[in-house]
């Protein structure tokens, strides 16, 4: 589904992503970790279309050149973007704001527009994923939500676009336990056959409730390591210190 080949990356003359290389199978889950400053955020802004960066490379999802799109384009094409820190948007509420997404996506793939009592259906199925009240949908978009109220609705949001792709920028940072659990068991239950997803995270604790199939290690811009879900866990209990050592070509001079 996602081919990614030698990507870079470098915002004001500032190089970030160092060549990565990434390949995602449809239905996969990959999860990305790395310390802070390693390029996770601006490996998803890149994905998603972001502007500023001046990127070299290739992006391919479901074989179309990705970079070529612009960002709603890319949301047409099937790409989510889940926001480590979502905007508030004082004035347009829930509702209108994900059945206008939706029907906007809808048209750009010649599909024809959903009233909004289906809508509501839709949104109803889609807000008993995360536990959400249905009041929220007529609340301003974040305004006034807590960290978990936020990313619960970063989840609605995909639950109601139904991507191909997710990017999920550390979903978890802010989170309780019992937010924790709702938003993963979000996640949880949207995974498919035709949906992949990339999770990016600090820390192990999100990977016990989303299993992911892939997890790579991300240090320098770099995917240095790529592994199953126990490479999570020796992250857990050693940190990135094993990968924090490079030599002049990019190779690890230590590690697991």
């Amino acid at each position: 589904m996602l081919e990614v080949t030698n990507l870079n990356a470098s915002i004001d003359g500032n190089r970030i992503l160092n060549g990565i290389d990434l390949s995602v199978g449809s239905g996969e889950v990959h999860a990305v970790m790395g310390p802070n400053g390693s390029g996770k955020s601006t490996f998803a802004h890149v994905l998603a279309g972001r502007e500023g960066y001046e990127v070299t490379g290739s992006v391919a999802l479901d074989g179309a050149d990705l970079l070529e799109m612009e960002p709603e384009e890319r949301a047409a094409a099937g790409l989510f973007l889940g926001f480590q820190y979502p905007v508030e948007i004082p004035g347009v509420n829930n509702m209108y704001f994900l059945r206008t997404a939706l029907n906007s996506v809808r048209r750009a793939r010649g599909e024809d527009e959903i009233s909004a009592r289906e809508f509501l259906a839709v949104a109803r199925e889609a807000m008993a994923l995360v536990e959400m009240k249905p009041d929220f949908l007529e609340r301003s978009v974040n305004a006034g939500f807590s960290g978990g109220e936020k990313k619960r609705n970063e989840i609605l949001q995909m639950a109601v676009m139904q991507p191909r792709l997710a990017v999920l920028d550390e979903t978890d940072s802010g989170l309780d336990i019992d937010a924790l659990r709702v938003v993963a068991s979000g996640v949880e239950a949207l995974r498919g056959p035709d949906r992949s997803m990339i999770v990016i995270t600090h820390y192990q604790r999100l990977l016990e409730h989303i299993r992911p199939d892939v997890v790579h290690v991300l240090v320098d811009g770099r995917i240095v390591e790529s592994g199953d879900h126990t490479l999570a866990l020796h992250l857990e209990e050693h940190g990135y210190r094993d990968f924090g050592e490079q030599d002049g070509a990019g190779q690890r001079l230590s590690g697991v």
